[in-house]
């Protein structure tokens, strides 16, 4: 058997994928769900929903396939927190979704009592909601007896691949990987372990705490029932951190963008975990065989899901695939910027505060141009991130993925934006195929990781093409609605 199940479990959708040896995808199932917006800046999701719909994709693709499964490998939007019984798996909450900002003041606090230089320093972080940690303090001192049953040992906590692992085994396994532990800010990413100081400053009972192990890793067989035989869970990572192996950036200096509900900007920094620029983050690239490999990481909160506003919440279009052609039709931005901070700016920034802006309004301005002004948003916050990270000087290329990355028109934008070449997979799954690979690599179905570089394919390359003196006009406006955005503390 040689065929790999990857669950892709994403913020807005579950999609399950059916890869064989090569990376090939053979089939896929998908299904969205909703979000929850109980008060301004908070997002939640139904854990049970999205069970309900890992299971029914899996078994949807697996008949698809008709073909065994050697393996599974599971990967997950990040930093989103579930807690639940241990004697059952019924979650006691809705998870906590990473977009999340109801702990904002909490991390306002603890940066005035001067906590964010140990929270740097052990996780390579910063002080903000985005993080699963005062998620979990806020459901342990919001559910009634949370706390005191947290300290029984009779609850649990993770993020979503610790829940759905839970899950598969039938409650016989609790454990996570070494990537998602990365993004709890509970976790020392220099001595790999749960970090006492930091579960003493957020007061987090250890007793909630999953197993953590390596990204390619025989966590446990699925339970009897599930599927017509027990299959392997093999492989989990963080969506992002899949997304790098996916794009075959093993080697220190190479870089990728993933381009989903928000952007995430990952370079490989290899074993080194290297002090990052201001506003950028230290994170846990992967782990192999006991060795860490690390990455400096930049995170938008709002990329895809721009896009979906414009057509959820304004009926602007029908499908993304058009924005790219209403985008070209408009010939030019004519001043007009969208600033995408519904849940607060990311790096650089990192103003939980922040709120969305459209500026540059004229009686002339249609559709199209905000649709134009929201695909633009991605590149410059992109750009935003290249210039904290190299300090101006342009990558050598610029690996792309994610539903946005279909998109030429975006493309080319990026390209011209970043002056720098955007490279585009053949296989734009790169997060599904990512863990896929992992949990190959664990059963040895995948040699190597060389195998995994062997198998990246280029479907598309983007050259810049606008000129120095009209990329700076651009990108001057975009800093202007940048600043009207930002809360006056956070302005600069």
């Amino acid at each position: 058997m040689s065929h790999l199940l990857a669950i892709d479990q994403g913020t807005t959708s579950t999609r399950s994928l059916f890869f064989d040896a090569s990376g090939r995808l053979l089939a896929s199932a998908q299904r969205e769900f909703s979000q929850s917006y109980p008060q301004p800046g908070w997002v939640e999701h139904d854990p049970r929903t999205i069970w309900r719909d890992v299971l029914h994709t899996a078994r949807e693709v697996i008949a698809k396939a008709n073909a065994p499964v050697a393996a599974i490998g599971l990967t997950n939007q990040r930093e989103t927190t579930v807690v639940w019984e241990r004697a059952d798996g019924t979650p006691i909450y809705p998870a906590i979704v990473w977009q999340d900002r109801r702990t904002a003041a909490e991390c306002e606090r603890l940066r005035r009592d001067g906590a964010e230089a140990l929270v740097r320093a052990r996780t390579g972080l910063l002080l903000d909601p985005y993080f699963s940690a005062t998620k979990l303090a806020w459901i342990l001192d919001h559910v009634a007896d949370a706390r005191a049953r947290a300290e029984r040992g009779e609850l649990a906590f993770g993020t979503i691949d610790s829940f759905l692992l839970w899950r598969l085994t039938n409650g016989r396994v609790h454990a996570t990987d070494a990537a998602n532990a990365s993004r709890t800010m509970l976790f020392d990413i220099h001595r790999q372990c749960w970090d006492s100081d930091l579960l003493r400053l957020f007061n987090i009972p250890e007793a909630l705490l999953p197993e953590v192990h390596d990204n390619s890793f025989l966590y446990g067989l699925t339970a009897e029932g599930l599927f017509d035989a027990a299959i392997p869970v093999a492989g989990m990572a963080g969506d992002q951190h899949a997304a790098l192996v996916g794009q075959a950036c093993i080697d220190a200096g190479m870089a990728k963008a993933t381009y989903g509900t928000g952007c995430f900007f990952l370079l490989n920094t290899g074993q080194q975990a290297l002090c990052p620029a201001k506003g950028m983050l230290t994170t846990m690239a992967y782990r192999f065989e006991g060795r860490p490999s690390y990455a400096v990481e930049g995170s938008i909160f709002a990329a895809g899901a721009t896009l979906k506003w414009l057509r959820d919440r304004l009926d602007l279009f029908e499908d993304v695939s058009q924005t790219g052609a209403m985008a070209a039709e408009t010939g030019g931005n004519d001043g007009v910027y969208l600033v995408p901070a519904f849940a607060g700016l990311g790096a650089p920034y990192w103003d939980p505060d922040a709120r969305g802006l459209i500026c540059g309004l004229t009686l002339d301005i249609g559709p199209a141009h905000l649709v134009r002004a929201a695909l633009e948003s991605a590149a410059y916050q992109t750009f935003d991130l290249m210039q904290a990270i190299t300090g101006g000087g342009p990558p050598r290329a610029l690996r792309v993925d994610g539903g946005m990355a279909a998109n030429d028109w975006f493309c080319q934008f990026l390209a011209d934006i970043l002056a720098a070449p955007v490279e585009r997979p053949l296989m734009l799954e790169a997060t599904a195929q990512g863990a896929a690979f992992l949990a190959g690599l664990t059963i040895g179905v995948i040699p190597d990781f060389a195998a995994i570089s062997a198998a990246w394919a280029r479907g598309a390359r983007f050259e810049p093409r606008t000129d120095g003196a009209e990329r700076e006009h651009l990108v001057a406006g975009w800093r202007d609605a940048v600043q009207r955005t930002l809360t006056r503390d956070r302005a600069r």
